[in-house]
């Protein structure tokens, strides 16, 4: 909970990205409030990355019915496409082994996101309207440990 503050920083300047690609800075990523993320602290698997004393980059997930849902994977700008996004998700997968499937979403257009998951072994399984402006592609993963649909 200590945290909160600095991984809400962190993320609003992540998250300016994917704002300028929708020209919508009213997303959830952006509006969310500390009182909002500590709530997420009671329920939510934070896990962070430091360069030195510096938060660079955050992922939280829950396990909901066998399902890890996944959110917010965020990377300060300047440690972008190093592979900490994977390292993050890595982790976050490993802390939740006994998932039987692990989903997240993003934004339609945000094309570095989408490859990053489908290079990881997310697809694509559906899509809804956020906004008038964005619409979120739902992505999932079955680990090889458990039967195929």
């Amino acid at each position: 909970m200590d945290d909160a503050e600095e991984i809400l920083a962190l993320q609003k300047i992540a998250y300016q990205s994917e704002a300028e690609i929708y020209n919508d800075w009213a997303i959830p990523p952006l509006t969310q409030t500390l009182e909002d993320i500590k709530n997420e602290f009671k329920e939510m698997i934070f896990l962070k990355i430091y360069e030195g004393n510096a938060l660079i980059g955050s992922v939280r997930a829950l396990l909901n019915n066998d399902i890890c849902e996944i959110g917010r994977l965020i990377v300060h700008p300047n440690f972008q496409g190093k592979g900490l996004g994977s390292l993050l998700m890595f982790a976050i997968e490993a802390e939740f082994s006994n998932a039987k499937r692990f989903e997240l979403f993003t934004g339609s257009k945000s094309k570095n996101n989408i490859r990053l998951y489908e290079k990881l072994g997310y697809r694509i399984c559906r899509t809804d309207l956020l906004s008038p402006r964005v619409d979120i592609v739902y992505l999932e993963k079955v680990p090889s440990k458990c039967p195929t649909r």
